[in-house]
C-alpha cells in the first residue's frame, strides 16, 4: 500500500554504466558521432576536398576555344591560365613587396591592439564594475560592420600607413578585449579561493593566478583573430598613393580593374598559404609557451622564464648598488667580505 502524499511513486529505473554488460557501446562506423579519426584520414579527406574543388574548375574552364568552354577566361581562368600568370605576378607585380606590406600593417595594428586590449581584459575579468563600464564599447566594436570603419578612419587618421594600422588595431581591440575578459571569467573559484587560503593578495592573485590559468585561452584567441585580421587589411587597401606598397588587396584591385583574372585567383590562393603558415607558426609558439596546458617540451616557455628572472636579478642587483652606494646604512654589500 502506497505512502500517503506518494500514492504514484515512479520506480527508480537503474542506469547501467559505461563497460558493463548492460551498457550500449557506441556505434564504430563512418558517421559515429564526434570519433576521433587517424591522421592519414584527415590528410586523405582534406586532399580528396582540394582534388574535388581543382577538378569542378577544371571542368568549368577546359576547352581549346572560348566557345567550346562553360566559363570564359574572362570570368574564370583555366588552372593552367592561373598558375602560368605566377611569374609575372612574381616579378612584375611584386608579389614579396606587397605580401610583406600587408603582414606588417596587420602585425602593427593587431599587436597594438593586443598590447591594449589584453590588460583592459583583464581588468575587465577581474573587476565587475571595469567590465560594466567597457562594456558599450565592447558591444559597439564586436557589433560594427567592418567596412564602416574605412570612412570612420579616414576621417579620423587621414589615408596612409597609419590609417591602416588603425583601422586594424579598430576592428580587432573589441574582440581581444571581450575574449580576455571571458577568459579570466571562465577561471574556476576554487583557485582563486584556495590563493585568499594561502595568504595571497589582490595583486598577486592577478598575476599569479588568474592571468597564467587565462593565457592559453587568450593566446589562442589572438591566433585566430590574427587570421581574420590578415582578411580585414584587404579592405584597408583600397587607395595607394605613389611611391606606397599598395599590399595585397592593392594587387586585387588593380588586377580587377585590368581585367587581369589569373592575378585575383592567384593572391586569392596565396593568402590563406600564408594565414596558414601564420597560423602553424603561432600555434607552435603557443604549445611552446604554455607547456603545462599542451604537455609540450616548452621550450620558449623556460627560455622565457630565465630571461624574466635574469632581469629581476638585473634590477636587484642595480637597487642594491644603488642603495650601498648611497650610505644610508641599508645597502648590501655583494662580494667576499
Amino acid at each position: 500500500m502506497n505512502e500517503p502524499g506518494n500514492e504514484n511513486p515512479k520506480p527508480e529505473i537503474p542506469k547501467p554504466e559505461v563497460g558493463t554488460p548492460g551498457s550500449v557501446a557506441p556505434p564504430r562506423s563512418f558517421t559515429a558521432l564526434r570519433s576521433e579519426i587517424p591522421a592519414w584520414q584527415t590528410v586523405a579527406l582534406g586532399a580528396a576536398c582540394l582534388a574535388v574543388c581543382f577538378g569542378a574548375w577544371w571542368g568549368l574552364t577546359r576547352g581549346a576555344t572560348v566557345e567550346s568552354r562553360v566559363l570564359s577566361p574572362s570570368i574564370l581562368p583555366s588552372p593552367q591560365e592561373t598558375f602560368a600568370s605566377f611569374p609575372r605576378l612574381w616579378f612584375e607585380r611584386a608579389l614579396t613587396r606587397n605580401t610583406w606590406a600587408s603582414l606588417r600593417r596587420v602585425v602593427l595594428g593587431f599587436g597594438l591592439a593586443a598590447a591594449v586590449g589584453i590588460p583592459v581584459g583583464v581588468l575587465c575579468g577581474c573587476f565587475r564594475r571595469i567590465g560594466a563600464f567597457f562594456a558599450p564599447l565592447t558591444i559597439v566594436g564586436r557589433n560594427i560592420p567592418i567596412a564602416a570603419l574605412i570612412p570612420l578612419t579616414f576621417s579620423l587618421f587621414g589615408i596612409g600607413e597609419f590609417q591602416k594600422m588603425m583601422f586594424i588595431f579598430i576592428a580587432c581591440v573589441a574582440f581581444v578585449v571581450s575574449d580576455t575578459a571571458t577568459a579570466i571569467g571562465e577561471v574556476s573559484s576554487r583557485y582563486v579561493d584556495t590563493a585568499y587560503t594561502l595568504g595571497a593578495g589582490r595583486r598577486q592573485i592577478i598575476m599569479k593566478v588568474l592571468v597564467p590559468l587565462a593565457m592559453p585561452s587568450v593566446f589562442n584567441s589572438a591566433r585566430l583573430l590574427f587570421g581574420l585580421a590578415f582578411g580585414y587589411i584587404m579592405l584597408a587597401e583600397l587607395i595607394k598613393f605613389s611611391g606606397e606598397s599598395g599590399g595585397l588587396g592593392d594587387i586585387i584591385n588593380t588586377s580587377l580593374r585590368r581585367g587581369l583574372q589569373t592575378d585575383i585567383l592567384l593572391v586569392l590562393m596565396i593568402i590563406p598559404l600564408v594565414a596558414l603558415a601564420i597560423d602553424r607558426f603561432l600555434y607552435w609558439v603557443q604549445r611552446q609557451l604554455f607547456p603545462y596546458y599542451y604537455e609540450s617540451d616548452g621550450l620558449l616557455h623556460h627560455a622565457l622564464v630565465k630571461v624574466l628572472r635574469a632581469w629581476e636579478d638585473f634590477w636587484r642587483l642595480f637597487f642594491h648598488a644603488q642603495s650601498a652606494e648611497s650610505g644610508d646604512g641599508r645597502g648590501v654589500v655583494i662580494g667576499d667580505q
